[in-house]
């Protein structure tokens, strides 16, 4: 990273703790809006038909696979940064940053490679129906170059929030995320009497969107953080300086590939029932990212201030933190899941006319409740472990029940006793 200043340890007393909502304000606000694009994306999807919605929905779910490798780093780096910038060692925390970045570039450019090549083959492992694989297929080819595009991406944006500068980073992920919607809508649908490119006007637009986001992101390294990356800083895999990522990172990316293997799972159950209950699948997921939303951003927000206060030596007043968050969370996921469900047909109507699949989606919705109120305890308690840097408690805790409750349950409850849909969420809420 080149920088305009040289950086040494603060000889000064640790800072204050970071607050709650400098933090969650802009967490929220980003991911909101990008789980508002992939609902608004799902809904355009969808409009061309219950096919191409589930294509759409499929070739996010790879993509959410594949990303789950860049939390070895994305994990990783946030706590190191948060850590050492509690600790004031800011030449650790420009180390860490700058080793993530060309970290980033490998597993970026390898996922990348797998999107394009094995397209089909990773859609056929999540058993896409006959008429939904020709569809995605292609799809998923034209969104590859976005994997790369978006590990660049979420290193610059963990790295800004661990030094605390969460509000820039929001504004360049709203920025991406509205300049993506203002392209998708006409590429997708057409404009002017020009039919438009349907599925494949989305992958353009994203990868025009994730284009600019990387050029923000840069931007907003040199203002906020004195440099950019530079030179080896985009290719090196600096091994010393990634041992302690890596420590947290590689749990916490077995935790995820854990948890993504077994969901993927039960999604190739789901695909055996029909493009029907795949395209139930992929709408009520899209509410369901909504009801999520709380929770995470509790999540992330904890992740970065316990690895402040355990980098500072504050342990007692982190552990309180959890405490209280962990509340609000429950409190929250129960009144927002609670609201949802009540509302299920009429959103669900969003997505399709089909009166089975909208009738299904309810069913589903008020099953939710009990999934969200104890995801909420995952989602607060393993970012707040990690950040401790306990990050392998989480991995143990989580792989069983992972293979035997969410995917094993899928396919016995779903499948085996008949249960379909239902068996699939039920085995989601148990694990």
């Amino acid at each position: 990273m080149t920088a305009r200043h040289t950086l040494r340890d603060d000889p000064r007393p640790p800072p204050s703790a970071p607050r709650l909502l400098p933090l969650a304000v802009p967490l929220f606000a980003e991911m909101a809006l990008a789980i508002g694009m992939g609902l608004v994306g799902t809904v355009l999807a969808a409009r061309l038909g219950d096919a191409q919605g589930a294509a759409f929905a499929l070739c996010n779910q790879v993509l959410a696979m594949l990303f789950v490798f860049f939390r070895i780093i994305g994990a990783g780096v946030g706590v190191v940064v948060a850590q050492a910038l509690g600790a004031n060692k800011r030449d650790a925390a420009d180390g860490a940053a700058r080793a993530a970045w060309g970290a980033s570039s490998w597993i970026g450019g390898i996922c990348m490679l797998l999107a394009g090549v094995l397209a089909a083959p990773l859609l056929g492992v999540m058993n896409a129906p006959p008429e939904v694989l020709p569809l995605a297929t292609p799809l998923l080819q034209l969104m590859a170059p976005a994997v790369l595009l978006d590990a660049w991406n979420s290193t610059a944006g963990s790295v800004l929030r661990s030094h605390l500068h969460a509000r820039p980073t929001m504004v360049v992920n709203i920025t991406m995320q509205v300049v993506h919607l203002a392209l998708a809508v006409p590429l997708m649908g057409g404009a002017l009497g020009w039919g438009g490119l349907g599925l494949a006007g989305y992958a353009l637009a994203l990868l025009a969107a994730r284009t600019l986001g990387l050029a923000l992101f840069l931007q907003a390294w040199r203002t906020r953080l004195g440099g950019v990356p530079a030179g080896g800083d985009w290719w090196q895999w600096r091994q010393r300086a990634l041992a302690p990522v890596l420590h947290i990172g590689l749990p916490g990316a077995a935790e995820n590939v854990a948890w993504r293997a077994a969901y993927v799972f039960s999604i190739s159950v789901v695909g055996t029932m029909g493009t029907q209950a795949l395209a139930t699948h992929a709408y009520v997921m899209q509410l369901v990212l909504f009801i999520l939303l709380f929770a995470a951003t509790l999540g992330l927000a904890a992740e970065i201030m316990v690895g402040h206060l355990v980098g500072a030596g504050r342990l007692h007043q982190a552990n309180a933190l959890v405490r209280r968050l962990l509340g609000r969370g429950l409190v929250m996921a129960l009144a927002v899941s609670l609201a949802v469900a009540l509302a299920g047909r009429w959103l669900m109507g969003w997505f399709t006319a089909d009166g089975q699949i909208i009738a299904a989606g309810v069913t589903l919705l008020w099953l939710t409740i009990a999934l969200e109120t104890g995801r909420t305890f995952n989602l607060v308690l393993v970012n707040a472990l990690r950040a401790a840097g306990d990050a392998r408690f989480p991995v143990q805790a989580g792989a069983v029940s992972f293979a035997l409750v969410m995917a094993g349950g899928s396919w016995l409850l779903g499948a085996h006793l008949g249960w379909g849909l239902v068996g699939v969420w039920v085995a989601y809420a148990a694990d």
